[in-house]
């Protein structure tokens, strides 16, 4: 393992992960979201420095697991296809949580199917990202 190249991944990882759920959750979803206010944390709150550490803290556990994963299990003889379905299957399981979150909370199936969707394509994106930073040690 490239130690140098994977700590140099996982911040790459962290700050797409953070500009992609921005983009998703800060405008794509932000209309849903405020038609489901109640079911939220005000914005104000959410955006203070006690919750937003807890979404950094996340992104970076994602960060470090994605690309740890990658590295020591995938990386080495990987083509931009693999790539592709590690962060499918990566963001595919990552989903397993909406769907119970769904069945215990009262959340819209737009949102639930908006989240999956976003997801995938979000880790997709990320798995190309990874694929393209990521260079194990030549052989």
């Amino acid at each position: 393992m490239n130690l140098k190249r994977l700590l140099i991944s996982i911040l790459i990882i962290f700050v797409a992960l953070t500009v992609t759920d921005g983009l998703i959750h800060g405008l794509w979803l932000k209309p849903l979201y405020k038609a489901t206010h109640e079911l939220w944390r005000p914005e104000a709150e959410m955006n203070s420095g006690k919750y937003m550490a807890w979404l950094h803290a996340a992104h970076i556990l994602a960060a470090i697991t994605f690309t740890t994963l990658w590295a020591v299990g995938f990386a080495q003889n990987a083509k931009a296809s693999c790539a592709v379905k590690y962060g499918l299957f990566m963001a595919l399981y990552g989903q397993t949580h909406t769907l119970i979150s769904y069945a215990v909370q009262p959340f819209t199936l737009e949102i639930v199917w908006k989240w999956i969707i976003s997801a995938c394509a979000q880790g997709i994106l990320l798995g190309l990202i990874l694929y393209k930073v990521y260079k194990p040690k030549a052989a």
